[in-house]
């Protein structure tokens, strides 16, 4: 979908404050959920010019290097690999594979023909200090780099009508907005637009401090910083760059642990800062340099593995349990009337609300949609095949299907329900910054699972740890954490006694 510029916005009616109009532009600049890493766009691109220069040359000496003495053997293949390699790990060294870069293919040719040329003359070298020439046709060579050159600007040239086509709709844009006002915001805003290949594009500023921005017409205050808050859990947005002198400590830090619980990149924009640190201290947006503050987890290849673990385990277990739920269906549907499955909105990823999947534990006109009200030990509410799975959380594997819907993860923070409570207190009431949990896809088991904080929280104590342990989770997520929670989820089941 194509996000729509500020001039196709609605109208808003001339008695509407000058900052809601401009929540509303913004809200329509980042309301496209589809994005494709610049990262992970970039690996795509790497991975397909490596596949063509080692297909091409496979087939250039199938069809040439026949003969009694240049047959097609592992020889050709390794070398393929070899000088391919070579020249994709050189083409990464030279940061080749950036947006900006892929964006201006003319500009870029000579440093990829250097790392073409190195790659193919390293092979050749190779070739002669360890006696293999015997072994290669020649004309393969030759004709491989040849080829190679006009294989890698074609594909250059190819990428770069894709990179335009998907920048023109946003899909290799990261939306972002600044947080301050005033000069500091008006350079940046310059410093930022001064790179015409840069991935980011600013959508709105907030400040808290300020009505408007000095400057221009255009230059107009958002909102203030809950303003940004609402209008991030309603579109898609990527990054937010504080452009606030590092003097102001206090207010950077009140900004940041606000800014905290949003799945997002928070940067500092250095430029505006008296102070000057190292250049490997610094990221950089386009060619502004930037303070790391937070980062957005599971970003780049991290949410692709994250998916594809997903996806695969959630299948595997589907047709692995299959015989489980049909009997978990039968005795459910035999001991009660109504449906086998029950339905609850809980919060999902960046608070959006999500429907779950259970098989239904509790009697069909006790069933507590919104969990106003926590299960406790004999509640009433509960049927008696319903205490069995829910004390064995089998009542939750129809959340298999969930993880393929997307709405959930195999591992992350269990979702809750929207009215959930501890202590006759909203979990948001009861922990400072609980919706930092949010930050990823919630799961079917977590790290707080295993940890043994599941099951009832009718304290505050309990709620706490629960988050403490998600955020754990979050800021040390990695493939062999998902895994290792999953092996050592079925234990925990056994020993829990606090699930009811």
């Amino acid at each position: 979908m194509t996000s729509q510029s500020p001039a196709t916005a609605p109208s808003v009616s001339d008695d509407t404050p000058k900052s809601a109009h401009g929540a509303e532009r913004v809200l329509k600049r980042i309301e496209q959920r589809l994005f494709i890493s610049p990262q992970v766009f970039g690996g795509v691109v790497r991975l397909v010019e490596l596949s063509l220069l080692i297909a091409l040359s496979l087939t250039i000496a199938s069809l040439y290097a026949i003969g009694p003495t240049h047959v097609v053997t592992q020889n050709y293949l390794f070398a393929s690999l070899a000088a391919a390699v070579g020249c994709s790990v050189l083409l990464q060294a030279f940061d080749l594979y950036t947006v900006p870069v892929l964006s201006a293919p003319v500009r870029h040719l000579g440093r990829v023909w250097l790392a073409w040329s190195v790659a193919l003359v390293g092979l050749v070298f190779a070739m002669f200090f360890l006696k293999r020439g015997a072994d290669f046709s020649r004309f393969w060579v030759a004709s491989w780099y040849v080829g190679g050159l006009v294989l890698l600007a074609a594909i250059r040239f190819g990428v770069a009508s894709v990179t335009a086509a998907a920048r023109s709709r946003g899909l290799l844009l990261r939306n972002a907005v600044i947080y301050g006002s005033g000069p500091a915001v008006d350079e940046l805003m310059r410093s930022l637009a001064a790179d015409p290949h840069s991935d980011i594009r600013v959508c709105g500023v907030f400040d808290d401090r300020a009505a408007e921005r000095d400057g221009s017409a255009d230059a107009q205050i958002a909102g203030n910083v809950d303003r940004l808050l609402d209008i991030a859990r309603k579109g898609r947005l990527d990054m937010v760059i504080m452009a606030l002198p590092l003097a102001a400590e206090a207010r950077v830090s009140a900004i940041l642990k606000r800014l905290y619980v949003l799945p997002v990149d928070v940067r500092l924009a250095a430029n505006v800062s008296a102070l000057q640190f190292r250049p490997r201290n610094y990221s950089y947006v386009g060619n502004t340099p930037m303070l790391d503050l937070t980062d957005k987890p599971l970003a780049d290849w991290g949410g692709v593995q994250k998916w594809l673990f997903d996806k695969v385990i959630a299948t595997l277990a589907i047709i692995a349990l299959a015989p489980v739920m049909a009997i978990v269906a039968l005795a459910v549907k035999l001991e009660s009337r109504g449906p086998v499955i029950f339905r609850q909105k809980r919060y999902g990823f960046n608070n959006e609300l999500v429907e779950v999947f259970k098989f239904r534990s509790m009697y069909t006109d006790m069933t507590d949609a919104t969990a106003s009200k926590l299960v406790t030990k004999d509640d009433p509410r509960v049927t008696k095949v319903g205490r069995i799975i829910r004390k064995t959380s089998l009542d939750e594997l129809p959340q298999f299907f969930n993880v393929l819907n997307g709405t959930l993860s195999l591992v992350g923070p269990r979702p809750h329900a929207v009215h959930a409570k501890a202590a006759n207190k909203l979990y948001p009431d009861v922990v400072d910054g609980y919706f930092a949990r949010h930050k990823v896809k919630p799961g079917i088991t977590g790290w707080a699972q295993i940890n043994g904080w599941r099951g009832e929280t009718d304290t505050p104590e309990k709620i706490q740890k629960r988050v403490e342990h998600d955020i754990y989770y979050i800021e040390n997520w990695s493939v062999w954490l998902d895994l290792y929670i999953l092996l050592k989820t079925p234990g925990s089941l056994i020993k829990n006694e606090n699930a009811y």
